[in-house]
């Protein structure tokens, strides 16, 4: 008894350290609050722009390399992302708009980069996210570029053909994907809906696990989620978030064959950041059709010694059998030998357009 008592004691006073801790935490959060409501007024102004993603990097940087543990790093960064998420909407609430409805990856992927505090617009295709973001009426817009199994989403690469609009930062996402439905029972179901891409995923785990049910195709993982909420039958490839914005159960877990599923998305803007210390440049350029051409337009490159991450090609949609290249390559505009090496292809190219130079996203969170 005496020593369940001494156990006892020991827990009440370290819970009392956490409890005023937790006092002189909150306490800190309404002054930085305070403070953030100061720099706002300065702000207003002096017509200064109430974001800057550059001063949120240099936040988050600076607090992960001061970190000394034990308090993990990545959860660091996620606390951090939300006390700056809530402290701008004290100044101005950012909008972001993505490819909707609620629930989707896409919006999982917005909410990783800024936060819950922003306030999010869901759209219904990729080429709306560029209107709102082109027009102003949002600062800005998130979209899917490609999935590591799946390969690039060629709609978002053509939209950068017909908008003046950047690349601002970049963000990787592990995919998970669930089955849910009502009732959270296998037996039940008797039809499922998702995104093809997500469909396609889950390809192998489907066959074998649900070979006689049919698979109905539907606008977002989102929307198969909605249309599982309202049916006691069917059930929904989706994400743990759209579990819980539509209150469904989980039929099963991870169902997607490759665990390494990654998606990665693309902030857009009007404008693209000053360097980091890691930064990835994307560019878009045609040729003329004729022996050897891409070869020529690379030459720069390797001479320069730049590594390029990526390249694809799509029709222009102009002419028959004319292309057009998109390239991701490693290092800032603002760098010499980037710079030079864009210069230089630029004049051998038919068309060139910088599309934006950002941080490479090397965290990955997976949802």
């Amino acid at each position: 008894m005496s020593e369940n008592r001494e156990i006892n004691v020991s827990l009440e006073k370290l819970r009392g350290e956490i409890d005023k801790i937790d006092e002189e935490i909150l306490e800190l959060l309404n002054k930085r609050a305070n403070i953030a409501i100061d720099i706002a007024n300065i702000k207003k102004k002096t017509n200064l722009k109430f974001y800057s993603p550059e001063r949120e990097r240099i936040i988050l940087e600076r607090i992960t390399k001061l970190n000394k543990g034990p308090f993990p790093n990545d959860a660091l960064r996620v606390i951090f992302r939300e006390i700056m998420s809530a402290s701008l909407s004290l100044e101005e609430p950012l909008k972001v708009a993505y490819l909707g409805p609620e629930g989707t990856f896409t919006n999982l992927a917005a909410m990783r980069h800024f936060g819950s505090s922003a306030k999010y617009i869901p759209v219904d295709s990729i080429k709306a996210v560029f209107d709102e973001t082109e027009s102003g009426r949002v600062n800005y817009g998130v979209v899917p570029i490609e999935n590591s199994n799946e390969g690039v989403v060629s709609y978002t690469l053509d939209m950068f053909m017909d908008y003046d609009l950047k690349i601002s930062a970049e963000i990787l996402l592990e995919v998970s994907h669930n089955l849910l439905s009502k009732s959270g029972e296998r037996e039940k179901v008797k039809r499922i809906y998702s995104h093809p891409q997500a469909t396609a995923q889950c390809r192998i785990w489907l066959e074998a696990n649900m070979p006689n049910i049919p698979i109905l195709e539907s606008t977002s993982t989102a929307r198969a989620a909605e249309i599982a909420s309202q049916d006691e039958e069917a059930a929904a490839i989706a994400s743990e978030l759209a579990a819980r914005i539509y209150d469904l159960q989980f039929v099963e877990r991870h169902i997607e064959d490759n665990r390494n599923n990654y998606t990665r998305f693309l902030i857009i803007s009007r404008d693209y950041p000053s360097k980091s210390s890691k930064d990835k440049t994307s560019i878009l350029f045609s040729v003329k059709d004729r022996p050897g051409a891409l070869y020529d337009v690379l030459l720069p490159f390797r001479k320069s010694k730049i590594n390029l991450t990526k390249i694809e090609s799509r029709p222009s949609k102009r002419r028959a059998w004319e292309y057009i290249f998109f390239v991701d390559m490693e290092g800032h505009i603002e760098d010499k030998k980037v710079r030079k090496a864009v210069e230089d292809v630029k004049e051998i190219c038919l068309y060139l357009k910088h599309l934006g130079s950002y941080p490479v996203d090397e965290g990955i969170e997976k949802k």
